[in-house]
């Protein structure tokens, strides 16, 4: 039998059972009852921002629409620590959920009224102190755009420029050491690896600025739009206030949105800052199967690198080592892209005046944020900044590539080009003792036309 003890909480629909210690009251506990579905609750970085939203409602509300200024004062402290996360455990509610986010909206009004009668000594009403000028409809619809905003400016976009700098000045210091290009995993031109790892930064750098494009709009709120857009029960000033208060307080460029029955009834922000994040995960896929590919041996795949070994690789094969970080990554970049096709269905969903699949896009969306962010500090860190080059496999690996004889086109021709190539691989020799068995060219010659070093600078070598 459960020791747990519980006190009577009431809301409009009547009384029920709350855990004593609980903070929240009895919207919260019917909407745990509601929906025992995932046990997944919504993340940190959303109840800051209902938080950071509570905090700067009750502070416009006591400048121009008469709210009581110690009642004020106790939910701007309350809605702090909530921001500040030191109540997390008093928000059990399931992100599967009532569409519009309703019972995560009064689980924070019932939390921050609770401690702020507390710390007023006067009785703090979840919808008439908390709620004032607000609603459901435009409150989650805020801490989406301001949770996801923070979260990229935070962590995200830091991240991305720490593997961007990781990569580039690996690149630097590896731009003149020459390898075999491959095209359809085949053998190629020769390429510097410096200029391999370039086309990874530059994957990389266009990836902040996406995310960074993508931020634009998720800058417009929806608060003061209350429960259709048209503001009923919130002063005229209160959102631009309310946007105010929370730019300054959080240090970032935030707007009223022009038109809140889009920014209530869509999430098309959400669904574009979406888009960018599964561009970036196919950009950490791509580089991540690359690393795995020229690492893979060590002797019967590439082994043109050795990425850091992190922890041994089998149960069973002994000395076994894997590439353990670009494949975690790549499960990484797996589901954001799975997240980005939950975000876009979530994002139809906006019926007439409201979307009503908010929590589940407001979850998929951070996660995204925070997984990328993740993989892309552990990609710099325990894979780009450490890998080191095996020269020897490389320089073997060259010397023997036939398709050199591309360089030669212009001066012999592309069929003598292409019989001399075959013959290259079938007797395993290098190119250029072929080539001057089959053509009229001087050793000099051919050893000036066929340098890799030179091919990877393009254009015809005079």
């Amino acid at each position: 039998m459960s020791s747990q003890k519980f006190r009577i909480e009431r809301d409009s629909m009547g009384e029920l059972q709350v855990p004593a210690d609980a903070l929240y009251g009895a919207q919260t506990q019917r909407a745990v009852e509601n929906f025992p579905i995932s046990g997944l609750r919504m993340p940190r970085p959303f109840i800051r921002a209902l938080g950071l939203i509570k905090a700067a409602a009750a502070e416009a509300n006591a400048e121009m629409a008469g709210l009581q200024g110690v009642i004020a004062e106790a939910i701007v402290k309350a809605a702090m620590e909530v921001a500040e996360g030191r109540h997390d455990e008093h928000f059990p509610v399931d992100v599967f959920q009532t569409g519009s986010g309703t019972s995560s909206n009064m689980n924070a009004n019932e939390v921050i009224a609770h401690l702020a009668s507390k710390y007023s000594g006067q009785a703090v009403h979840p919808n008439d102190h908390v709620n004032m000028g607000q609603s459901s409809n435009d409150v989650i619809p805020t801490a989406i755009h301001l949770s996801a905003i923070l979260l990229c400016e935070e962590r995200l976009l830091p991240a991305l420029q720490r593997l961007e700098d990781s990569i580039a000045r690996r690149a630097e210091e590896l731009k003149d050491l020459t390898k075999t290009g491959r095209t359809h995993l085949m053998d190629a031109m020769p390429i510097t690896l410096g200029q391999e790892l370039s086309g990874w930064a530059q994957q990389v750098r266009n990836g902040r600025e996406r995310v960074r494009e993508g931020l634009a709009r998720l800058r417009r709120l929806a608060i003061g739009g209350t429960a259709v857009g048209t503001g009923i029960n919130a002063h005229p000033r209160f959102g631009a206030r309310v946007v105010q208060l929370l730019s300054e307080r959080c240090g970032t460029a935030l707007e009223e949105s022009p038109n809140r029955f889009e920014s209530l009834s869509s999430q098309d922000a959400a669904v574009e800052l979406s888009g960018q994040l599964k561009t970036v995960a196919v950009s950490l896929m791509k580089i991540s199967n690359d690393l795995r590919w020229m690492n893979s041996g060590p002797l019967a795949g590439l082994a043109e690198i050795s990425l850091p070994a992190l922890q041994p690789g089998s149960s069973i094969m002994p000395g076994k080592v894997n590439p353990v970080i670009p494949e975690a990554v790549n499960m990484i970049a797996a589901q954001v892209m799975g997240n980005d096709v939950a975000i876009t269905v979530g994002g139809q969903a906006g019926n007439f005046q409201l979307n009503v699949m908010l929590p589940m896009i407001a979850y998929n969306l951070l996660q995204s944020i925070e997984l990328l962010a993740n993989g892309s500090r552990l990609l710099a860190e325990k894979c780009i900044d450490g890998f080191q080059v095996n020269r020897d496999r490389l320089q073997d690996a060259l010397s023997r590539n036939p398709i050199l004889v591309t360089a030669l086109n212009a001066v012999i021709g592309y069929e003598l080009g292409a019989r001399i190539a075959k013959t290259a691989y079938a007797e395993n020799r290098p190119v250029i003792d072929v080539a001057a068995e089959m053509t009229q060219l001087s050793r000099q010659e051919l050893e000036r036309l066929l340098d890799p070093a030179a091919l990877t600078k393009g254009g015809l070598q005079k």
